[in-house]
């Protein structure tokens, strides 16, 4: 741009700049490929992932927060619908592909209208009033459920886990979910919330995922420290300590200068004596079960050992806060303040050999708590396993707080959108056109899962268009395509779910077509240094592609 006497001014310096409808246009391309990517991975029949990170770690999985993490992601545009489907997982736990998939229909349905001339803002507006009567639609189609109910919660699991590892026939995880997220419902006034932090679940290879098991107690991924230490204790009295059992060191860095070996003597017959005086200390509060979140001194083992202790060091931090819940014991600080008062109990603490590995179980606590064994043949395995286990935990939780279930099977989208477009008819104005692309975005669901499992998407969502006006409960059966009851068929899911994915994705379209205006620097970041083995950080990536061969805007 020439400023006075044809003197150039420079307004943006190294920025690329896209306006207008090219800018809303290139920002629905983008978002819609992320859409695309984990659409097939929808319903009972949909396809698993493989996923490679740079460093070859390898993760094999059609949950769809998992594929949108992984996916190295760099278009701003692109990354706002991966954000809305992190806050469907985190708020939810449940419905990620759905937020992802429906966002991009959504967008697709906007870029016809673009096309028609209507603003954005007046599609952003119709988008917002089609959300809030599809969510209002949503809760009059939705069922009451009792925490109760305990048939009806295995199902909620069962749907939640669908498609994935977990529901195999021989499979009991639905009954291990709703057991785990009933031992964990605490009560908050009038309300019961879910605590998380209350569920413990541990991994083990070996076996295979019909050997996992409830476990009335805690399971430790450690084992006993010394040999000679027993192996089984009973009327187990805990201390649970985040201090290590070992000689102090000093708090200021010194040197301590030896002269003799008498002097040297000296100095290591102290330390023995600071030592045994730690082991003393545990010894003396009458615990006869040490679980250490630091370490223990070899000298220190050989004392506890001696006077019949089991002891268990390097715990984690959470397994230590299970233990104090478990088995009422305070978490202590300091040897100094270990009392006997701090001591927890439980009925039988032992080491079990678990496949390869030795595990401790400690059971028989004070409060009731459980711990669900994850077995599977291999790492990637029981990954998936917990992973689908997350859900149905999230998604049983999410019934027995709300008391609300809806049917699956694309079921409500189908209502919905029947529903929308009777009400589009009532409006004035073009907010009318935004209304009913929002109904027929809506029909994405069913339309995936049906072509996901190998049927004619228009033939089964007519279908099910046709049966709903007398029974809004009807819909897509994933393994033999036929228009069925959902809940006859067993396939529930939380109400919850179903809203908060409306509104995660209805925000993630309007908050993406809202933008006119993209800049983007074209500065080259400072050089970075080569990664590990020399190989420049990019490794593996070919220059100037992104993820299939897309450009490197795009992924």
């Amino acid at each position: 741009m020439a400023g006075m006497g044809g003197t150039p001014v420079i307004i943006l310096k190294d920025t690329r700049r896209e306006t207008g409808t090219e800018a809303i246009l290139n920002n629905i391309m983008a978002a819609r490929a992320v859409a695309n990517a984990v659409r097939s991975s929808m319903g009972p029949k949909g396809m698993d992932k493989l996923l490679v990170d740079p460093i070859g770690d390898v993760t094999i999985t059609n949950d769809g927060v998992t594929i949108l993490k992984e996916m190295d992601v760099q278009h701003p545009a692109a990354k706002m619908l991966i954000e809305a489907a992190k806050t469907q997982d985190k708020e939810v736990g449940d419905g990620t592909t759905t937020v992802a998939v429906l966002a991009g229909e959504l967008l697709k349905r906007a870029e016809m209208l673009l096309d028609q001339k209507v603003h954005p803002t007046m599609i952003v507006k119709g988008y917002r009033i089609a959300a809030d009567k599809a969510v209002e639609i949503a809760k009059s189609i939705a069922s009451d459920a009792q925490e109760s109910d305990r048939p009806l919660l295995e199902r909620v699991a069962k749907t939640a886990m669908t498609g994935k590892l977990a529901e195999s026939p021989d499979s009991r995880m639905a009954s291990y979910a709703v057991d785990l997220v009933l031992n964990a419902m605490e009560n908050y006034g009038e309300r019961r919330v879910f605590d998380m932090d209350r569920v413990n679940v541990e991994k083990k290879v070996g076996e295979s995922t019909a050997e996992s098991e409830i476990i009335e107690g805690v399971v430790i991924d450690k084992e006993i420290v010394h040999q000679n230490m027993p192996r089984k204790v009973t009327d187990a009295r805990v201390a649970l300590l985040s201090c290590p059992i070992e000689s102090k060191d000093t708090e200021t860095k010194t040197e301590v200068q030896i002269t003799s070996s008498d002097q040297f003597q000296k100095f290591m017959e102290h330390e023995k004596k600071r030592i045994k005086e730690a082991a003393d200390k545990v010894i003396a509060s009458g615990a006869n079960v040490v679980f250490c979140q630091k370490g223990i001194d070899d000298l220190a083992q050989h004392y506890l050992a001696r006077a019949g202790v089991l002891a268990l060091r390097r715990v984690i931090k959470k397994d230590l806060d299970r233990l104090a819940r478990a088995t009422g014991a305070s978490i202590v600080t300091s040897l100094d303040e270990l009392k006997p008062s701090d001591l927890g109990e439980a009925a039988l603490v032992e080491e079990r050999r678990v496949g390869s590995g030795i595990m401790t179980f400690v059971t028989g606590t004070k409060n009731q708590t459980a711990t669900l064994l994850l077995r599977g043949g291999t790492q990637q395995v029981l990954d998936g396993l917990e992973r689908s286990l997350d859900d149905a935990l999230h998604a049983v939780a999410d019934v027995v707080e709300d008391g609300k279930v809806v049917a699956g099977g694309g079921a409500p989208e189908i209502e919905i959108a029947l529903r929308l477009r009777e009400y589009a008819a009532t409006l004035k104005g073009r907010e009318q056109l935004a209304v009913t692309k929002f109904a027929e975005a809506m029909e994405i669901v069913p339309k995936a899962l049906a072509e996901n499992a190998g049927f004619d998407a228009i033939d089964k969502v007519a279908e099910l268009k046709s049966r709903h006006s007398s029974n809004k409960n009807i819909g897509l059966d994933g393994y033999t395509g036929e228009a069925v009851d959902m809940y006859e068929l067993g396939v529930v899911e939380p109400l919850r779910v179903k809203v908060q994915a409306i509104l995660s994705a209805t925000d993630a379209a309007c908050l993406i077509l809202r933008i006119d205006d993209v800049l983007a620097s074209t500065k080259e970041p400072p050089a970075r240094p080569s990664g590990p083995g020399g190989m420049p950080p990019g490794m593996g990536g070919m220059p100037g592609m992104g993820m299939g061969g897309m450009p490197p805007g795009m992924f």
